[in-house]
């Protein structure tokens, strides 16, 4: 089996352990993170509902097109987005959903810029 692969099955697996335990609901939706090699998205999603209430990612041209000049700057830019389009629908506390992967670097920038941006987690 490929290493890559080998990878990928334990962030899946990780992000299923995680998912048996954090839930999003209408009063406190789930902010979930997911990273690609070039790219971050970010949704604040209601699990009970089964909706997506907010989503942004660094594909959007506003963050696309920004003289940034790393994908962790990115990563912040769209964890303040996601929290400003949050806070324009009245959710202000979430659950932080980090998809599996490591609270570091990409996934720490888009959490504190989420924070500093009005979302409580």
């Amino acid at each position: 089996m490929p290493r890559e692969k080998e990878g990928r099955q334990l962030r899946l697996a990780r992000h299923a352990h995680v998912r048996r335990r954090v839930q999003g609901t209408g009063e406190r939706p789930r902010l979930c993170v997911f990273r690609s090699l070039q790219h971050i998205y970010a949704q604040v999603t209601d699990d009970s509902l089964g909706h997506t209430l907010v989503a942004a990612s660094s594909v959007e041209p506003s963050i696309r097109d920004a003289k940034s000049s790393g994908k962790k700057e990115k990563a912040g830019m769209v964890g303040a987005l996601v929290a400003q389009r949050a806070v324009g629908k009245e959710i202000t506390t979430v659950v932080f959903d980090r998809g599996g992967y490591k609270y570091h670097g990409r996934v720490k920038a888009l959490a504190e810029a989420a924070r500093e941006g009005g979302l409580n987690f």
